[in-house]
């Protein structure tokens, strides 16, 4: 490779120094290094917001690997980025690592053999097992701040194959600025961000029916749920009205018939209008309970009258709220039913009852329901067989509970129709690409039911930074939190004692406790552009790059990452986070089903990496548009391969021509004598400004589309037709053109294929240029009044047509053409005349008669010279 300088791409006194045999293997190594040497892709933070492009990068989950939808998506985010750099923008890129969250504390738990408890104190010399333990109870137990400081090691670790493999890449990160979503400042952030919230009326805390997941022992959030079809059965047996009449209900859940609070109807289904108001008693717990009306309830559905229980999915929770209904809650949170027989049950018979299902999982209580009916012979008819969507937590197994818990909440226009409208109104301020995404925005906010639950029931995580003063019995005083001061954050209130008080007074009569739990990971990653950003720490750099002009990311997380963005965003800073949203599709499998880590059927990004280069996966990347779901296909990088190889190659041949960076022209447009050279560049002034339309409206797999359609017709086409006249055959002045026309192609076709191909393109931009290609301005349209944009097309179909003749015959290409005949339209017997001199020099042709006619260009009458008249007059 050629030395470079950085940052010039004006004429220079390098020397042209093309190898011999160019070549795309050691390319991602050497550059990289040199980009990070001489600091190529570093945002500037001597600047103004005008002058600065911002991008909300996606920091991907540090917990063991990445696979190519990171490839797919990152890559095209850095295509949009290295085109702004182009355009003289100042270009932040960062780069964060989420390591906060269930992924990262399972790999720490497992990898380390450790288990986090926030009561144990902290150890400072802590060192954990030499090989864990091969059960997870016999696990060592630490303290939070021992299990973050585990964390932030093996996330190094991983971080660091990460930062490697997404270099190899050639991701224009500025790798100076890096975050982790659990190091201290993003902890701060996070607890200083909640605390605002708080102190805004934002964020509060309430006792109310919450979904719960079972296995992890945590509440979940209304963006984490999945419907997963499971089997069932419906079950039909009788509640009792107070003169003995039957009631039939049907249910997929027995098991909760301890729980019912009251059945519910239609209010127009005539059926059950005389029973509105009235009481029924349920069966084996003999509980009364009132019969409601409610529009939810469908009449078609089962025998049309439903018991609600609390909670057995969120209908329950709606009626329960809507019609005010008891809370007699039975299902522990530990997937069990409680232990102690619940006061609403009072008869013999009733407690009885519940004793065979006390301490039972869900299924087993279940079962025991069941079997007490079938033996009070209550139980009518056999089980009904369905499938039916029930609700899980995305990263877990187990169907959702519904328990009532004291959880914080912020805010999200889930309970208020101003703030809903108002975040709405958020989106719209936000640019989306594709511009139908913004609809799932939309359609997820009109959706919501409930504010964003932000408290998880886990070890690992931020904590929430409040504390509850006890009173002399020792009961919390919730309504009056101890909060920390500012230079206090980040805390633990598990571990550190509240403010005014001492460690000894934890949990003591008129002391205080901490609050145990920790924010979901989304209350955290929702602040990226805060963190990142400088937000409460560094107000001038934040001021440079907020709100930031990109935010990219998977269409699967618009309502959890976006949203949740949107709403810290509107809250903090009344605003919107971005300008724009570019919204990736999904890598599919040969199934044309989503790659995921979970679903095991991911594809390892270094085996592709290493088989067909970087250049080659992101012309893969960066060929589907915004939005759109894409297959793995080893064929388009293939493709992408021999696009890099071929502009290697052409690149090569054109600087061996004699093309050097003194014959790129710009202004002055004298040189340029010869017809086909002026149509050449004005193909290529045509090209430059559609490329340019195509990022300005972040549709890079058109500019890309563009890009490539020109620079094969320029080797396939223009390069043959122009050899006679690059070698001097044509004199001085026409060898003059042709070389100026060369030689501006390539400064701009490098230029554009650099945000696609930055290791291609860097490395024959070396040959003949000083500085780095991606210091380079993007090319600018050059003004070619009288440029036939589409003559090179023509001249190239005629020399194809001659060409052919030439395959048919079985004869060299190089055989001489005694004459030939081109019928054509007569605008294209134009441009034939224009260009009949290369094209006679390229088909090695005599004599070609031009006539007009109507229809396609044909070629016809090819006389070739005999064999060894070629031969003989042949140097």
């Amino acid at each position: 490779m050629a030395e470079s300088t950085q940052g010039t791409d004006t004429p220079a006194t390098n020397p042209i120094n093309v190898p011999d045999k160019p070549a795309l293997e050691g390319l991602e190594a050497a550059l990289t290094q040199r980009w990070l040497d001489e600091g190529t892709y570093k945002f500037n933070p001597d600047t103004t917001r005008e002058q600065v492009y911002s991008i909300d990068t996606p920091p991907p989950t540090a917990s063991g690997s990445l696979h190519v939808g990171h490839m797919f998506s990152f890559t095209q985010t850095d295509v949009q980025a290295r085109y702004m750099r182009m355009t003289g923008k100042n270009v932040f890129y960062p780069m964060g690592w989420d390591d906060n969250g269930l992924p990262t504390e399972r790999r720490v738990q497992n990898y380390y053999g450790v288990r986090c408890d926030p009561a144990i104190p902290y150890q400072a010399d802590y060192t954990p097992p030499a090989q864990p333990a091969k059960n997870q109870r016999d696990f060592d137990v630490v303290s939070r701040q021992n299990f973050i400081e585990l964390c932030e090691e093996l996330a190094v670790e991983d971080e660091k194959v990460f930062e490697n493999l997404f270099q190899t890449l050639g991701l224009s990160v500025d790798w100076d600025l890096t975050y982790r979503t659990i190091d201290d400042t993003s902890r701060a952030v996070s607890q200083r961000a909640f605390l605002a919230n708080l102190s805004a009326g934002d964020a509060y805390m309430a006792e109310a029916p919450t979904l719960w997941d079972v296995t992890f022992r945590t509440a979940v959030a209304q963006a984490e749920l999945e419907d997963r079809d499971v089997a069932g059965a419906y079950y039909r047996y009788p509640f009792f009205t107070e003169d003995g009449e039957k009631i039939f209900i049907e249910t997929t859940r027995p098991e909760l018939l301890a729980a019912c609070a009251a059945l519910v109807a239609n209010p127009d289904d005539e059926r059950y209008q005389p029973l509105f108001g009235k009481t029924v008693k349920s069966p084996l717990f003999d509980v009364e309970l009132e019969v409601k009306a409610h529009p939810l309830a469908k009449a078609d559905k089962g025998s049309g009258i439903a018991m609600v229980c609390t909670f057995g999915d969120l209908t329950d929770v709606t009626w329960w709220r809507e019609l005010q209904l008891p809370t007699r809650a039975i299902m522990g949170r530990d997937g069990r039913i409680i232990a102690d027989t619940p006061e609403w049950i009072t008869t013999e018979a009733g407690k009885e009852a519940y004793a065979a299902i006390a301490g039972k999982t869900a299924f087993s209580a279940k079962e025991a329901v069941v079997e007490l009916l079938k033996a009070a012979d209550l139980l009518d008819g056999e089980p009904k067989k369905i499938t039916h969507p029930v609700n899980f937590f995305e990263k877990g197994d187990k169907p959702l509970e519904v328990v009532t818990s004291r959880q914080w909440y912020i805010r999200n226009g889930g309970r208020d129709e101003e703030r809903r409208e108002r975040l709405i109104g958020r989106g719209q301020e936000i640019t989306f690409h594709p511009a139908f995404m913004r609809s799932r925005y939309e359609n997820w906010i009109a959706g919501l039911n409930g504010d964003w639950l932000v408290s998880r029931q886990r070890f690992f995580g931020v904590p929430i930074p409040v504390w509850y003063p006890l009173d002399a019995q020792g009961n919390p005083d919730y309504d009056n939190p101890i909060l920390p001061s500012d230079d206090m954050l980040p805390v633990d209130p598990a571990a550190d004692a509240a403010p005014g008080f001492e460690e000894a007074q934890r949990d003591q009569a008129n002391g205080f406790t901490g609050d145990a739990d920790v924010l979901d990971t989304w209350a955290t990653s929702s602040l990226t552009p805060q963190i990142v950003g400088g937000w409460s720490r560094d107000e001038d750099l934040f001021s440079k790059v907020y709100p930031f002009d990109l935010r990219p990311q998977g269409h699967d997380i618009i309502r959890t990452w976006l949203f949740s963005s949107a709403v810290r965003a509107d809250a903090l800073q009344k605003n919107a986070p971005w300008k724009h949203a570019a919204i990736s599709g999904w890598i599919l499998d040969p199934d044309r089903k989503k790659m995921s880590k979970s679903k095991g059927n991911v594809v390892v990004p270094t085996d592709v990496l290493n088989e067909y280069g970087s250049d080659a996966v992101r012309y893969w990347a960066a060929s589907a548009k915004l939005g759109a779901d894409t297959a793995y296909e080893i064929a388009q990088m293939k493709i992408g391969r021999r696009l890099a190889i071929k502009l290697l190659n052409a690149s090569k041949f054109v600087l061996n021509l004699g093309a050097t960076e003194n014959s790129v022209v710009s202004a002055d447009l004298s040189v340029l004598t010869n017809p086909l050279d002026r149509a050449l560049l004005a193909q290529l002034s045509d090209v430059v400004a559609q490329s340019t339309k195509a990022f300005e409206n972040y549709d890079y797999a058109r500019a890309l589309q563009i890009t490539e359609s020109f620079f094969w017709q320029f080797t396939d086409d223009y390069v043959e037709l122009i050899k006679d006249r690059a070698y001097g055959a044509a004199g001085e002045t026409e060898q003059a053109s042709v070389l100026a026309a060369l030689a501006t192609t390539l400064d701009s076709l490098l230029r554009l294929f650099a945000p696609f191909l930055p290791f291609a393109t860097e490395e024959v931009w070396g040959w003949w240029r000083a500085g780095s290609v991606h210091r380079a301005e993007w090319p600018t349209a050059l003004e070619i009044t009288d440029g036939d944009t589409t003559m090179l097309g023509t001249v190239g179909i005629a020399l194809s047509g001659i060409r052919k003749a030439k395959s048919e015959a079985k004869v060299k290409q190089r055989t001489e053409v005694l004459s030939a005949s081109i019928t054509a339209a007569e605008v294209l017997v134009a441009q034939l005349k224009a260009g009949l001199g290369d094209l006679k020099a390229a088909a090695n042709a005599q004599e070609i008669t031009l006539q007009s006619g109507e229809g396609d260009l044909t070629v016809s009458d090819v006389v070739l010279a005999p064999a060894e008249e070629t031969s003989a007059s042949q140097p």
